[in-house]
């Protein structure tokens, strides 16, 4: 999820996902289809042009793909014709930052529930930045999905494009789209004023009862709203979004790429539509079997592990931002914080941070390597501001103050953000909705997780939600081919997720990136992560077995 003020201009994307949590040509292939935009081509094999050194077909899940294709064909034809095959009209975006990159939006109308196709609609904002070559040089479209879930999705085409070679940038139409339910596609807002589940349950019973009553009173908002209509927010459902736009846009196939959540959405839409798969990136992937509560809660030991790397970087620097002479004193004064923010909440700004708030910054702050020096500024405006000094937050700081605080209609936090975001994850998983399950788990996470233990097994507001998910969670088991990019010291989707996306996507080749960072493609400096990704959305062809890139000797370096 979004946690700061969206920006859609290319950039390194900073403060990056809250999930820990979200994104082809010269073969001469364009995968347009003939005529109209109705599903085609959905036989379950690759597409014509992709080479590639993983095969693809004979394999003993060969049968469960064309059972699937076969499956997608009959619930497209099932009464969404219309939909397939809807006109688009393209024009400026709301946001004129969009129009800046030469980006255009269009509307897209889908069902409500697919298995109503005939009931309500919602319409759904996508963006594109068309191919720059000429119609030789095409191959199709880019769909892509900037994480979250809860990520705007309409700036994405240009952040990609802002990474790709020349020839890569020829080939692809790059098509993004804010997810149904979120900023411009029919966005839900359950009137939530402050974000519940991102919170520290902090030291004392009051103050976790007081984080366990947000999540319950949060998932009654929402139901209040919204009811029943709460069970159609599903990834399936945005999957078959998904589909429906690449109908619409008049693509036989289309390519995928997705960063964080959107590894989780481009492997559920590639295990629901294997045939109407091309060229798919997963970056910084989540293990599909955790997705939830479990990926949450693997994020409390990453994030302890990165405040022990920021550790390291400041003890040599103690002359400069004062926090500690060797790494534990470094830990010692950040643990002693938060002890004190329990007591006497810091003043910054016009904010206020306490034992449930402190932490969320903490955890945004600790997300990439090339911010130490940032981590370490900010700990020590914190220590000044906790021992009295007026303080003012930088821009980071304060986009991350606005994203806790300011949630209201007409302020620039993550309100109704958030609300999608909690649809999404509730409409696909569930958790414990026993106060003390969580208050266990805190406490058991607490000894090797002084700072993040109780942030991350805070009470998940799913617990409390009414509408339980509708569909099973879709089963990722398949062959195709896919290219992933995993750093090892992500703390969003940690590098052992990594592997489980991996190990689920079987025809896929690993890049590993040894650094700690999330969304490496967009956000970080690496030639031989770039490469792989322009490489294999130019040529289809995967690398032949895994890999590790070097870290890059140019730039800065933590």
């Amino acid at each position: 999820m979004k946690a700061t003020p969206r920006k859609t201009t290319p950039r390194k994307a900073t403060p990056r996902t809250l999930t820990a949590v979200g994104l082809a040509l010269a073969a001469g292939v364009t995968g347009r289809a003939a005529s109209g935009g109705a599903p085609a081509g959905a036989d379950g094999s690759a597409t014509a042009g992709h080479t590639t050194v993983v095969s693809t077909g004979a394999t003993s899940k060969a049968g469960a793909a064309a059972r699937a294709e076969a499956a997608a064909n009959a619930e497209t034809a099932a009464g969404l014709d219309r939909f397939y095959r809807q006109h688009l009209d393209w024009g400026p975006c709301e946001d004129p930052a969009l129009d800046e990159t030469g980006t255009r939006c269009a509307k897209v109308t889908v069902p409500l529930d697919y298995a109503a196709p005939e009931g309500r609609t919602l319409t759904l904002t996508i963006s594109r930045l068309k191919a720059t070559g000429k119609d030789r040089e095409r191959r199709g479209i880019l769909q892509t999905n900037p994480g979250g879930p809860g990520g705007h999705g309409l700036g994405m085409p240009a952040q990609l494009r802002a990474k790709m070679t020349p020839k890569v940038a020829a080939a692809y139409d790059v098509i993004g789209m804010d997810t149904r339910g979120l900023g411009e596609s029919s966005p839900l807002d359950c009137g939530l004023d402050s974000l519940s589940w991102f919170r520290g349950a902090g030291f004392d019973r009051a103050s976790f009862d007081r984080v366990a009553k947000k999540s319950a009173d949060d998932a009654s908002k929402c139901d209040a709203k919204y009811g029943d209509r709460l069970a159609h927010y599903s990834t399936r459902n945005i999957a078959r979004d998904v589909d429906v736009i690449r109908g619409a846009l008049g693509e036989r196939r289309t390519s995928w790429f997705g960063q964080s959540y959107g590894t989780y959405l481009g492997a559920v839409h590639a295990e629901m539509f294997p045939g109407r798969t091309d060229r798919i990136v997963l970056d910084s992937a989540m293990d599909p079997r955790d997705y939830g509560l479990k990926m949450f809660q693997a994020m409390g030991p990453a994030n302890e592990k990165a405040l022990d790397d920021v550790a390291r970087w400041a003890a040599p620097r103690h002359g400069t931002y004062r926090l500690g002479k060797t790494p534990a004193a470094v830990r010692a004064t950040v643990e002693g914080l938060v002890r004190r923010a329990a007591k006497q909440p810091i003043r910054v700004g016009g904010d206020r941070l306490d034992q449930e708030s402190l932490p969320f910054v903490l955890y945004f702050l600790g997300t990439d390597d090339l911010d130490n020096a940032e981590y370490a500024r900010t700990l020590r405006l914190l220590l000044d501001a906790a021992a009295g000094r007026t303080v003012e937050p930088p821009q980071r700081l304060a986009g991350l103050l606005d994203a806790m605080f300011r949630t209201g209609p007409q302020e620039t936090g993550t309100g109704k953000d958030y609300a999608s975001t909690l649809a999404v994850l509730c409409a696909d998983t569930t958790a414990p909705g026993d106060a003390e399950w969580y208050r266990e788990a805190i406490e058991k996470a607490r000894r090797k997780q002084p700072v993040f233990g109780p942030f991350h097994n805070s009470p998940m507001p799913c617990g409390w939600w009414k509408e339980k998910p509708r569909e099973p969670r879709t089963e990722i088991d398949n062959t195709l081919p896919a290219l992933q990019i995993q750093a090892t010291g992500d703390t969003r989707t940690t590098y052992r997720q990594g592997l489980g996306m991996h190990r689920a996507m079987r025809g896929s080749k690993l890049v590993t990136v040894p650094v700690r960072t999330h969304a490496v493609f967009v956000g970080y400096p690496n030639a031989c992560a770039d490469k792989a990704v322009n490489d294999y959305l130019l040529t289809g062809e995967l690398p032949a077995k895994d890999y590790t890139c070097p870290r890059d000797t140019n730039g800065k370096q933590p």
